[in-house]
């Protein structure tokens, strides 16, 4: 019975990793590759740590393993050994993770910079946001400048609104300006790997270039009252001509007066 129960506790660390192991390829995994230029940097930070946390996982689970079926195989005769600890081995296990926490802190560093320091920002998003996007319960507001003007902080005549749409032109940096009108919610877009907190107060700028043409979801990510779950938007990727148009058209809705042009007369 004691061998059963050794090989029962080493059999559930076997399984989780091998389903661990076949989740990519079952779609257990991403929802896709990352469709933005930041988003490999954000996936190689998870893939590092996903390593260190891995060994760690084999190495416990094997000395456990290792641990039960020695006790189970055991002589009943053989004493057992009792130990009243080991500095050395306690200095150990608290100077190795140390270093890997400052090594993981370390090289976070630059990818986290390049996500929230807006010097690092590209220049030609930084100098022209393409829009502000305003969070509120529960939908997300778009407003982008006046065709030919930059966006101002403050809405200005002739600003241009839709709701739950943003558009971007593809394979360009872009900023957008994110506000929250109440609570807080948070701007999370899982394909383009982009999360950022919407707070009360504060005009928070986001950067990202999507890499290929096609739309994405944007979601909110923080729990902001009972409509929370239907608080969903897309990001429309394309090409710079097909942003412009989209621009124009909005333009001409937004100012339709309703009122038909009158024909014009002929001479007879």
């Amino acid at each position: 019975m004691k061998k059963f129960w050794a090989l029962f506790f080493i059999f559930w660390p076997v399984v989780a990793l091998y389903v661990c192991w076949i989740a990519p390829s079952r779609g257990w995994w991403f929802p896709s590759k990352p469709m933005s230029s930041l988003g490999h940097q954000i996936d190689g930070l998870f893939y590092l740590i996903l390593f260190i946390v891995a060994l760690t996982f084999i190495a416990t689970q094997a000395v456990m393993g290792y641990a039960l079926w020695r006790g189970a195989t055991k002589k009943s005769t053989e004493k057992a050994m009792f130990s009243h600890g080991s500095h050395k081995l306690e200095i150990i296990w608290t100077i190795v993770p140390s270093f890997i926490l400052v090594f993981i802190s370390l090289t976070q560093l630059e990818v986290l910079a390049n996500i929230r320091v807006i010097s690092k920002f590209p220049d030609e998003a930084r100098r022209a946001p393409i829009a502000e996007v305003m969070a509120r319960q529960f939908e997300w507001r778009i407003r982008y400048p006046k065709p030919g003007t930059t966006l101002a902080t403050e809405a200005q005549s002739g600003d241009l609104y839709y709701v739950n749409e943003l558009h971007v032109p593809v394979s360009q940096p872009v900023m957008v300006n994110l506000r929250t009108q109440d609570v807080q919610h948070a701007f999370f877009s899982p394909k383009l790997r982009v999360k950022q907190d919407a707070v009360p107060g504060l005009i928070i700028p986001i950067w990202f270039e999507v890499e290929k043409a096609g739309e994405y979801e944007l979601v909110c990510a923080e729990l902001c009252g009972w409509g929370h779950y239907k608080m969903k938007a897309r990001i429309v990727a394309g090409s710079e001509a097909s942003v412009q148009k989209y621009m124009t058209d909005l333009e001409a809705a937004q100012n339709e007066d309703g009122v038909a042009d009158a024909p014009a007369e002929t001479e007879e």
